[in-house]
């Protein structure tokens, strides 16, 4: 493509080292799209008769068909995937095929490939989530009322209702859904017409060409759209945050399906067992997921240092920014089908976690609040149930187990009802504001969810509908 400068030969090692395609050839099919529309522009500038442009058209169609044939894709001859595109249309059509690479640059090429690539990703990957957060709708629903103690610091806190817990996680998804729609919307231009790095020196229409690729403009400058990888860098990094949210929820899994606490039955079709130990079943499916976020934030960092330092335009250097894209995107779209069939599958101990709920004073906070209904200040409110608390640690008992005449000891303001506020239906019922965990409230806030993404009542479980 470039040896006419050239008297000497590369190196072989070099030259084989620098060869992109044996990674970037995962995007032949944009390569050919965004040929296509260069052919249709260059049709209308007039380089291409009709006739020529057919034969291109339907020249490169035929590479897109080939793409998954075995063996198609090595060439030991090809530099990177534009390479090979012209190489395979120069050996179908002859000269003719050489005239697509009129009025444009690699350049510009890998930055259009790479945005078409991002974009395609962008939209698995929430298509994917809506499935996830859908299966945890699921969840929430079919737990009904059961509730679980809720933690702080790893310690029991309050209790929520099981539905309550499984919305917070699909809360955190539903933002990582968002910020990648975000992403999407800066990705959506088009750099095709950039040429190198000052323009195409042809009078290209570049909006059609946007236009016929599905971008929402053109970039508006060309030394940006070829030097630039932020985009990508946005992307990574948003899914870097996707993948501490999914290791967040598996670490938590992980820790409900231990015996110590027995919140969670593991699916078998989510699990393995051991090769040692017989009464084994192992959360590996979750373990996978959680070890992922090394892999994404890695290359989220990878790319952040590739191009820290680099001049405008293009440099060479770029061509190490496609393979943590591809890697960052690889690992969350295979890591959320399996956690939204995980999610699916998985069953939870209502009875062990609702009796957890109520024990260990997670019904201390209430005693404060009906203190506070009675006109005592928090701060002295505070203070006298947890002086009942310690009385109680040394008594082996809860505080509901008390007399009224203990707990008077405590505060004079307690009275006969104080036993309606500390139970858990009233513990819950207290949490009355929105984004609350009183039940009226979760049903609010599951229906607000699944108007959000689209499911209809009992169509939540539908993984992939």
């Amino acid at each position: 493509m470039w040896s006419g400068r050239f008297r000497q030969p590369l190196n072989a090692d070099f030259e084989n080292w620098q060869r992109s395609f044996p990674f970037d050839r995962r995007l032949v099919a944009y390569e050919v799209a965004a040929s296509q529309a260069h052919a249709r522009a260059l049709r209308a500038a007039g380089v291409l008769s009709e006739a020529e442009l057919n034969a291109m058209v339907q020249g490169l169609d035929a590479i897109a068909g080939r793409a998954g044939e075995a063996g198609f894709l090595e060439d030991p001859e090809a530099e990177d995937v534009h390479h090979f595109v012209e190489r395979q249309l120069a050996a179908s059509l002859g000269d003719a095929g050489l005239k697509l690479h009129t009025g444009r640059s690699r350049n510009e090429q890998i930055a259009a490939d790479l945005r078409m690539f991002v974009r395609d990703a962008i939209d698995q990957a929430r298509a994917a989530l809506r499935d996830l957060i859908g299966a945890l709708l699921y969840q929430a629903e079919r737990a009904g009322a059961a509730a679980m103690p809720a933690y702080t610091h790893l310690q029991r806190a309050e209790p929520v209702l099981v539905a309550h817990w499984l919305l917070a996680y699909a809360e955190m998804f539903w933002r990582d859904s968002e910020r990648l729609a975000d992403c999407r919307r800066r990705v959506n231009l088009c750099p095709l017409g950039s040429g190198a790095v000052a323009g195409a020196t042809l009078a290209l229409d570049r909006r059609q060409i946007a236009a016929d690729l599905g971008f929402a403009a053109p970039t508006a400058n060309s030394m940006d759209a070829t030097g630039s990888r932020d985009f990508a860098v946005e992307f990574v990094q948003h899914l870097s945050l996707l993948a501490v949210n999914l290791s967040r929820w598996a670490e938590e899994m992980v820790l409900f399906s231990t015996q110590e606490y027995g919140f969670v039955r593991l699916p078998q079709a989510y699990s393995t067992g051991s090769s040692a130990m017989p009464q084994k079943q192992n959360p590996d499916s979750l373990e996978l997921i959680r070890g992922q976020v090394g892999r994404v934030v890695g290359a989220a960092v990878s790319l952040l240092v590739v191009t820290k330092g680099l001049p405008l335009a293009y440099n060479k250097d770029l061509q190490e920014t496609q393979a943590p894209v591809f890697a960052a995107a690889d690992a969350m779209l295979a890591c959320l089908p399996i956690a939204a069939g995980f999610i699916s599958a998985v069953e939870f101990d209502a009875a062990r976690m609702q009796a957890a709920a109520g024990r260990g004073f997670m019904n201390a906070l209430a005693a404060a609040v009906y203190l506070v209904r009675r006109g005592v200040p928090f701060r002295r409110a505070h203070e006298q149930v947890g002086k009942a608390v310690q009385y109680c640690l040394e008594k082996g008992c809860e505080l509901e187990a008390l007399s009224l005449p203990e707990l008077r000891r405590f505060s004079p303001d307690f009275a006969a009802d104080v036993y309606e506020h500390l139970t858990l239906p009233a513990v819950l019922a207290c949490h009355d504001v929105a984004g609350g965990t009183a039940p009226q409230r979760v049903q609010e806030a599951m229906a607000a969810l699944r108007e959000k993404i689209g499911k209809p009542p009992g169509r939540t479980h539908d993984v992939g509908a």
